[in-house]
């Protein structure tokens, strides 16, 4: 290829393709950090012939590097505007560079990763690479956090958490012979490849005890309870995401030998088998965000209920939410390290003065409005008392009257005088 460096993505790395020394020179350009990708195997999946033996020789003399796509990585290769290639999926250029500046971008029509079958291998690699990522974030996160999981599982009585620990042991030593041998022979996945059942039981048992404590805090009607309760909480959900973490951890290290073993058995699957994988990935972690958000949710509507009682239980309010934001940063730093995030607020502990205040503040308003109506119904009853007054001043003006007509009427009216008359 000389100066032309291949880029393929599949939407979760970037694989940078060809002369090691102008791969060197471009990712330093880019500002791009990088980890080495293993092109090795897959030579394996050329045909025999001429053409085969060219495009092997070709592979061989090129360096491989993987990016992983963060949202600053991304933000910079929207510049080597790569197309949509016939591999679903997969999104390639070809960039001209000299001394690692980019010179021109070029149509990706030509070159031996121009084969379809090394176009699925790579997607492959690149899968394992973004699996292997995952799984050391999460190794991180475990240490960050101190939680000793296989101490969690032996503390339980289910017997689903003893074949956990022994799932662990199989699939890490499973990944350490791959690693040094550099496939997955029969032997060893005849050894993990039930193993992917006992991980999914212990997730969703550890999700349905993480709904278990949220469920237990709404019991309780009293805040010095749910107080008690949230506190107890803390800890075991801590230890709960630890197995969740674990538990995703185990499951990438299956992909990654599962898809090596497609890549041996079927390489013809191995595009379609990659696409099947990281949608089911993606529910998985979609079903542990769910759960997760909705524990802090409900420890949302806790501590809000803990706040409107302040008053009354100061103490006990304040340790609801002290607990509420706790959990809520673990949760948030677990789906974090996942990559599913969850913006989560910290809620604040309302205070005990600010709560009196404001209760006072509402009694003197209620107050208030108490006077304001009384004067309102004073006010109508002098204005009604007036207009009654009025009725009847002017009823007894109006019989005063006629009173006065009928007595005018018979003064008026001429006397008749009776002593003349003759019998």
């Amino acid at each position: 290829m000389g100066s032309e460096i291949q880029l393929i993505s599949d939407g979760d790395g970037l694989a940078v393709i060809g002369d090691p020394a102008g791969v060197e020179k471009f990712l330093a350009s880019a500002k791009l950090p990088s980890k080495a990708l293993d092109l090795s195997r897959l030579s394996s999946l050329l045909s025999a012939g001429s053409e085969a033996a060219g495009a092997a020789s070709t592979l061989a003399a090129n360096s491989g590097r993987w990016v992983k796509l963060s949202q600053e990585s991304a933000e910079k290769i929207k510049a080597f505007g790569l197309m949509k290639g016939s591999s679903s999926g997969l999104n390639r250029a070809v960039v001209q560079a000299s001394d690692g500046k980019i010179k021109s971008i070029v149509e990706f029509s030509s070159g031996a990763l121009a084969n379809p079958a090394l176009l699925a291998g790579v997607g492959g690699v690149m899968a394992q690479m973004a699996m292997q990522q995952a799984m050391d974030e999460i190794t991180e996160y475990l240490a960050i956090i101190d939680a000793k999981v296989d101490d969690i599982l032996r503390a339980q009585k289910d017997a689903v958490f003893a074949d956990m620990i022994g799932v662990g042991f199989a699939l890490d030593e499973a990944i350490t012979l791959r690693d040094q041998v550099g496939r997955v022979s029969e032997v060893t996945w005849s050894k993990v490849q039930t193993t992917s059942m006992t991980v999914a039981r212990t997730q969703g048992y550890a999700l349905r005890q993480l709904d278990a404590l949220a469920e237990k805090l709404e019991k309780k009607t009293n805040v010095v309870d749910r107080a008690k309760v949230s506190k107890e909480a803390e800890a075991k959900v801590i230890e709960w995401l630890a197995v969740l973490a674990r538990c995703v951890q185990l499951q990438d290290a299956f992909t990654v030998l599962e898809l090596d073993r497609v890549l041996d058995a079927s390489p013809a699957e191995l595009d379609k088998h990659r696409l099947a994988l990281k949608d089911a990935r993606r529910k998985r972690l979609g079903l542990i965000a769910q759960s997760t958000g909705s524990l802090v949710a409900r420890l949302d509507a806790a501590a809000a209920n803990a706040n409107e009682r302040v008053l009354l239980h100061p103490v006990a309010a304040k340790a609801v939410v002290e607990s509420r934001n706790l959990v809520a940063d673990a949760v948030t730093e677990f789906q974090r390290r996942l990559e599913v995030e969850l913006n989560s607020d910290s809620v604040e502990a309302r205070r005990w003065r600010e709560a009196a205040l404001e209760a006072r503040d509402n009694v003197l308003a209620v107050s208030a409005e108490g006077v304001d109506a009384a004067k309102r119904l004073g006010g109508a009853t002098v204005d009604q008392a007036k207009v009654m007054t009025e009725k009847v001043a002017a009823r007894v003006a109006e019989r005063t009257r006629r009173s006065r007509t009928v007595d005018e009427i018979e003064s008026e009216r001429p006397a008749i005088d009776c002593t003349d008359a003759s019998p």
